[in-house]
C-alpha cells in the first residue's frame, strides 16, 4: 500500500469518530447548524471520506484482480463519491443560511431536485458502506485481514445506521478493523 493510504488507514476513521463526537457535543446545546459546530462535524466527516479513497484504492492492490474486486471498489469508490458531494453540499448551505429554518430549506430544496435524495442521500451512500465491508471480506479471503476484521467493520458501518449518536463508536470499530492492514504486506498485481 501507498504511504497516502498507510495514512488514510488511520486518518479516515479518525476522521469518521472526530465528526461523531463533534456532531454529538453540537447537538448538546439543541442549536446544531448553522454554525461552527456543524462545520466542523461536516468538514471532518468530508475528511473522512476523501481519506477512505486511497485506502480503497491501496486495498485494491492487496487483493486479487478479477470482476468482483473491481466491482467492489467501484461500488465503493461510487458511494464515496454521493458521500462527498452530501457532505460538500452541507457545508456550502451552512455558510449560505443564517440559521437552522433556511439551512432545512436549503436542504429540502436541493433533496427535492429529481433524484438527488435516492442518488445523494438513501441509495448512493449504501455502496460505500457495503463496499468496504465487501472489499474487507475479500482482502480477509486473501489473507490480508483476519477473518473478524469484515465482522467488525460490518458493525462499524451499522451502528450509525441505528443511531447516528453511534458514529464515533462505527468509527472506532473501523478503525480496529482495519489496523491489522498496518503489517507491510507483499502488493499483487494489478491485473
Amino acid at each position: 500500500m501507498t504511504k497516502a493510504a498507510r495514512l488514510a488507514l488511520v486518518g479516515a476513521p479518525l476522521a469518521m469518530i472526530g465528526y461523531g463526537v463533534v456532531r454529538y457535543v453540537g447537538r448538546l446545546d439543541d442549536v446544531y447548524g448553522p454554525g461552527l459546530d456543524w462545520q466542523l462535524a461536516h468538514f471532518l466527516g468530508l475528511a473522512g471520506f476523501l481519506l477512505f479513497v486511497p485506502l480503497v484504492l491501496g486495498l485494491r492492490t492487496l487483493l486479487p484482480g478479477g470482476v468482483v474486486r473491481e466491482s467492489a471498489v467501484g461500488a465503493t469508490l461510487v458511494g464515496l463519491a454521493t458521500c462527498v458531494v452530501q457532505f460538500g453540499v452541507d457545508i456550502v448551505q451552512a455558510f449560505v443560511a443564517t440559521d437552522r429554518e433556511e439551512l432545512r430549506s436549503l436542504q429540502h430544496e436541493f433533496s427535492g431536485l429529481p433524484g438527488v435524495r435516492a442518488a445523494i442521500y438513501d441509495v448512493g451512500p449504501l455502496f460505500f458502506f457495503v463496499g468496504i465491508v465487501l472489499v474487507a471480506v475479500l482482502a480477509a479471503r486473501a489473507g490480508r485481514l483476519p477473518w473478524w476484521s469484515p465482522v467488525v467493520l460490518l458493525v462499524g458501518v451499522l451502528l450509525p445506521s441505528v443511531d447516528l449518536d453511534l458514529m464515533p463508536f462505527g468509527g472506532l470499530l473501523m478503525l480496529l478493523a482495519l489496523l491489522p492492514l498496518r503489517r507491510p504486506f507483499r502488493q499483487v498485481s494489478a491485473g
